[in-house]
């Protein structure tokens, strides 16, 4: 995307101009870097928990569903994994480690307390289940880099970019759009396929991320730049 349409995404009703006129020292040219692999961060059963509603609405049975904002992330996201597929990148899942002897107690993601580990939440959605070849990565922090072997397999691999989504745009996501780009790779982030329990809350950590750590992008551009890879010629043979 040319740095003519940088602000053209989903914060333009929320960002007030001043902030823009801040923010622009950041403007420049978005894509898809060299060498890519796609990170799914925390596609997992509790994040769709009560099904499309509020998740104001599901605070009390599930207090960390996203709710609709989960459930209307499924088809982008089913469509950029396919795409991933096809073009034969790395694919890498992660998902909280509920082993009980992994961690010291209050050792978790966040501060957040009070919330019930049951290791079936933490199972990958159906819609996304991992296919072989695929690499599952259990992790106790926010970050999916946090004292997990990420960046080992990935310079294994020649990886030079991501190509991150999931939850939470202002946790998980976040943490691990920062050490991505902190460990000197470029990252893409997938709008569509990205999201929080909050709308503000999620545009805002958009906002932000797509200025100072990663490169904002829809869905529609990420699969074009998929199926300009040789994986995808190959696949079709």
């Amino acid at each position: 995307m040319t740095p003519d349409c940088f602000e053209d995404h989903c914060w333009k009703d929320v960002v007030p101009d001043d902030l823009i006129k801040i923010y622009e020292p950041y403007r420049r040219e978005t894509f898809v870097g060299p060498n890519p692999a796609l990170l799914l961060i925390d596609l997992y059963n509790m994040a769709y928990r009560g099904g499309a509603k509020s998740p104001l609405e599901l605070q009390d049975d599930y207090p960390s569903s996203c709710g609709v904002y989960a459930h209307n992330a499924i088809k982008p996201t089913k469509r950029l994994i396919a795409a991933a597929r096809s073009a034969a990148i790395p694919i890498f899942y992660c998902f909280g480690d509920t082993r009980p002897q992994a961690a010291p107690k209050r050792v978790g993601a966040t501060h957040r307390k009070g919330v019930k580990r049951d290791p079936a939440d933490f199972e990958i959605w159906p819609d996304f289940a991992p296919q072989p070849g695929d690499i599952l990565i259990p992790k106790q922090r926010a970050s999916i880099f946090a004292g997990t072997p990420l960046i080992s397999h990935l310079n294994i691999l020649g990886v030079q970019s991501v190509i991150v989504c999931g939850e939470s745009t202002s946790g998980c996501v976040r943490a691990s759009c920062v050490d991505a780009y902190s460990n000197g790779l470029h990252v893409s982030l997938v709008e569509e396929c990205t999201y929080d329990r909050h709308e503000l809350v999620h545009k805002m950590n958009l906002f932000d991320l797509h200025h100072k750590y990663a490169d904002v992008m829809a869905v529609d551009e990420v699969a074009d730049h998929l199926g300009t890879l040789p994986g995808m010629q190959n696949a079709a043979e």
